[in-house]
């Protein structure tokens, strides 16, 4: 093997071993914490969040509403899991094809949306980049808009924090969006895979993702006293991981005072592999892994929680309803949430006032 293939497997292997996470104050930007959030990472469905903003930013524009329709086309139902395997020429609204995808995370429909945006998933992506830049993202790059692994997609915790950020502020209106506890279809109900939702004291977002390259990747929001704060942490060994990290971080953001520390524009690179993209495979997918990971579930099959800032869900989840337009929708059952315009079923929400951010 030659020298530059000796470095570039060693500098792999550093990067491997990174542990990528960021806490930031939304309404003052302090980065409260910081742990290689230059280090380019792959953002499996966190890109979710880019194809939501991209679609804001398009309903801002008058290109479309939350009603438009949502057509799914064969192209997009051949997306692989995970899906809702709706078939060709089945449609929903914008509206439950958001809620979709940032509950259940399904690939399918995030092609169908960036269709129906820009009329082509190549057109859509690239409008993901060029907002992307705009806001500040300095180190991203989408090659599709649901996540699924590909070379030349990659982001690093900074950026996932300036756009989650940058979410938050601009579009308030959409909040409840990435609060969701779960939708159902009338027939089937789809839990979030966001642990802290309903189950940390102010919880109001945002979106987790999993693909063996990257480890499970969560970016979360909380709010409590006027203070708001999010956190992202990439490249943890377990659902359960990701969810204590995050809700020890929230914690510190919401209780302790950030001091002399910088702003998220005023954060400089770092880090000697920061322009090498993670790859975590052998840690995560390997059998070792996936028997600790089992160990870590209870008799019921539930992630165990070690986090003493997570508390038990002792009700039914909330749920709204997202579904097939005409006739393929199926009415809720029994006493399920339904959605109702632009607040996610979540009525009573107060909306605060959009503020421009720079960074």
């Amino acid at each position: 093997m030659g020298s530059s293939l000796l470095l570039a497997a060693s500098l792999l292997a550093t990067a491997a071993t990174a542990a990528p996470r960021i806490l930031v104050d939304v309404n003052t930007l302090k980065v409260i914490e910081h742990e290689d959030a230059f280090q380019r990472w792959y953002p499996a469905s966190l890109t979710k969040l880019m194809t939501a903003y991209t679609v804001f930013r398009a309903i801002k524009a008058g290109e479309l509403t939350l009603e438009s329709p949502v057509v799914m086309s064969k192209h997009a139902a051949a997306e692989p899991p995970s899906k809702m395997y709706f078939k060709p020429g089945q449609k929903m609204t914008l509206d439950s094809a958001l809620k979709i995808i940032l509950v259940k995370s399904a690939n399918d429909v995030s092609v169908a949306i960036a269709e129906a945006v820009s009329g082509s998933e190549q057109a859509f992506v690239d409008r993901m980049n060029a907002e992307a830049a705009r806001i500040g993202m300095s180190s991203s790059r989408f090659i599709n808009p649901n996540g699924l692994p590909g070379k030349g997609q990659y982001t690093t915790a900074r950026d996932l924090a300036v756009l989650a950020v940058t979410l938050k502020r601009e579009f308030p209106q959409y909040a409840s969006y990435f609060a969701l506890e779960g939708f159902t279809t009338g027939k089937k109900q789809y839990p979030n895979f966001n642990m802290l939702i309903g189950r940390f004291d102010g919880a109001d977002g945002m979106k987790t993702g999993f693909i063996c390259a990257s480890g499970f990747n969560q970016v979360s929001s909380a709010t409590r006293n006027g203070r708001s704060v999010v956190s992202v942490v990439l490249g943890s060994d377990s659902l359960g991981a990701r969810a204590d990290i995050s809700a020890g971080m929230l914690e510190k953001g919401l209780t302790k005072q950030a001091g002399n520390v910088p702003t998220l524009g005023q954060l400089r690179p770092y880090g000697e592999t920061r322009d090498v993209v993670a790859d975590v495979s052998q840690e995560i997918c390997s059998k070792h892994a996936a028997k600790v990971r089992s160990e870590s579930r209870d008799e019921a099959g539930r992630q165990k929680l070690v986090s003493p800032y997570i508390h038990e869900l002792n009700r039914p989840l909330r749920l709204v309803f997202a579904g097939l337009m005409g006739g393929d929708t199926a009415k809720p059952a029994g006493n399920e949430q339904v959605a109702v315009g632009d607040t996610g079923g979540l009525a009573n929400v107060p909306i605060p006032i959009p503020r421009p951010t720079t960074f």
